[in-house]
């Protein structure tokens, strides 16, 4: 393939104009549809990116031979079915988080891409902003030394679903993002999960989870959609150094921190040892101003081109599955550590066979 890509959107809600508007702007791709039940609601999403054709019917746009490619932007309950479908098609497929409404339906989905040799990729789009991509090369470039633990907040006084609790709502942005920035990805073998209903909604509205890393490390992740200010932070501390992200920090969202506890080499004798705190410099990495969707569409072109899987495959979005209901399994066993599933057949067949 070394002209264009066709790719239908399908969706028109609240991000199928974002992928719409990122796919019309690339020069790898030409938007061939937009597809909504609605079609005024699709209508408009067309007319506001410079006009594309519109459909209602998902069959129409899977018939198309112009169409290589479907982004799926509908409720999380809908992924599994038309997936599958698109991928039976032929057409490669770009879901957005979460990868499915079940861990099952996410295992198909991976298979079905994997049997059809075609790319499946999901929409973790934190993991390609400026800021994120980032992150991963100071971890990998061992500039924090060991992970020690990592402490995200995800805060706002935000739109109560009627699907999902919070947990499931929010936090596969946080979980996506320690599955891209940690060595080895989202490995956690068990979670711990709380959360609250104070609404009377009849699911959590305010979550916590935890979660243990390799080398005795942790991982803590609070979501909210209850509180009156907007956080968006997340704290990776390391052995060497510490950094800060806060999402909301336009002119310094990356700090990195020179500062920490030392202990001696060996750890016998630890409690009895004189703790020796380390105050160093403070620097601010330069980022791009880079629109993290425009490298997404980027990148499921290039996966396509290349046949590979992409950055943020199937089995990335698995892995956060895997996690989300573990947590779902802790919360209702107020609070007790709940394993996380794996499917070792299925590592790294996600996206290109």
């Amino acid at each position: 393939m070394t002209g264009r890509l066709g790719v239908g959107v399908i969706g028109a809600g609240y991000w199928g104009p974002n992928l719409a508007r990122n796919f019309r702007a690339s020069d790898a791709w030409e938007l061939a549809a937009v597809c909504d039940l609605d079609r005024d609601r699709a209508r408009r999403v067309a007319e506001s990116v410079g006009g594309a054709p519109v459909r209602t019917d998902v069959d129409e746009v899977l018939a198309d031979p112009l169409v290589d490619a479907v982004a799926i932007a509908t409720p999380a309950r809908t992924h599994h079915a038309l997936a599958c479908r698109a991928l039976a098609a032929g057409k490669h497929v770009i879901v957005e988080k979460p990868l499915a409404a079940d861990r099952a339906s996410g295992i198909a989905m991976v298979a079905a891409a994997r049997e059809q040799g075609l790319v499946l990729m999901t929409d973790h789009t934190y993991c390609y902003t400026p800021a994120v991509l980032r992150i991963r090369e100071l971890i990998a470039e061992g500039a924090l030394g060991d992970i020690l633990y990592v402490d995200s907040t995800r805060i706002n006084l935000g739109l109560v679903q009627p699907d999902v609790d919070v947990l499931w709502d929010l936090a596969p942005h946080d979980l996506s993002i320690l599955d891209f920035v940690l060595p080895g990805g989202l490995t956690a073998a068990t979670v711990s999960a709380a959360g609250a209903d104070p609404l009377g909604t009849g699911r959590a509205c305010v979550g916590y989870l935890a979660m243990p890393l390799a080398g005795g490390a942790i991982a803590h992740v609070q979501v909210n959609w209850l509180s009156p200010t907007k956080i968006r932070r997340m704290v990776i501390g390391g052995t060497r150094r510490t950094l800060v992200w806060d999402d909301l920090n336009p002119q310094q969202r990356l700090s990195v921190f020179d500062r920490g506890v030392d202990l001696p080499a060996g750890r016998e004798g630890a409690r009895q040892a004189r703790v020796s705190y380390r105050l160093g410099d403070t620097w601010s990495p330069a980022l791009p101003e880079q629109e993290a969707l425009g490298n997404v569409v980027t990148e499921f072109a290039a996966a396509i081109r290349e046949g590979r899987a992409p950055r943020t495959d199937g089995d990335a979005g698995l892995r956060v599955l895997s996690v989300l209901e573990a947590a779902s399994r802790s919360l209702a066993a107020q609070g007790a550590p709940a394993a996380v599933e794996r499917e070792p057949e299925l590592v790294a067949l996600g996206g290109a066979a």
